[in-house]
């Protein structure tokens, strides 16, 4: 894997150990399930994706980062490069994830890894735009996990159209991440 691609931390270890759990109760609804990862980076969560069930061919990702992009082709996963949405095909999709740069901007980090960890001044800018984006891809029933954290500006996910449910949380050190499901 490049050195310039997201390398797994706690929170893709968070997704994917929940993305175990919610996918099989997801395809029992639905078995053709239409699945994307909005920033796939080492592409664990595709992995995750395909070994819970979900079929290759239904599987959709991608990055901004083109090392990324490329990586998760070699993994054999539909990957194109993009910044959130704006090359995403219209199409509708039941399941979203999200693992989104969301500390807030620390002018002493270096600029090659504030690609992979800013997500604005307040850390939530980059989220906000994802969820104001999504609505065009979402089915009625789509659900959407995003992982958020303590050290960013907080989002009120209800004055964006959206349902929030706390699914899982992890304390570390200096901050706690958060996975939501959110429906629209």
């Amino acid at each position: 894997m490049h050195n310039s691609i997201y390398f797994p931390e706690e929170d893709s270890f968070l997704m994917s150990e929940n993305l175990k759990k919610q996918i099989p109760r997801l395809i029992k609804q639905n078995s053709d399930s239409k699945f994307l990862e909005i920033g796939a980076g080492s592409g664990i969560n595709l992995e995750t994706a395909f070994s819970s069930g979900i079929k290759k061919q239904n599987i959709f990702s991608c990055d901004i980062n083109p090392k990324a992009v490329e990586y998760c082709k070699t993994l054999g996963f539909n990957c194109i490069q993009s910044d959130l949405f704006k090359n995403i095909p219209k199409q509708k999709f039941d399941i979203i994830i999200f693992n989104p740069p969301y500390l807030p901007k620390d002018f002493r980090e270096p600029k090659n890894s504030q690609l992979s960890t800013t997500g604005g001044k307040k850390g939530n800018e980059i989220i906000i735009k994802f969820l104001k984006q999504a609505k065009n891809y979402m089915n009625k029933n789509t659900k959407i996990f995003l992982i958020t954290s303590s050290l960013s500006e907080k989002i009120d996910f209800g004055k964006l159209g959206y349902k929030s449910k706390l699914i899982d949380k992890r304390k570390l050190f200096f901050e706690e991440i958060i996975l939501w499901e959110l429906i629209f």
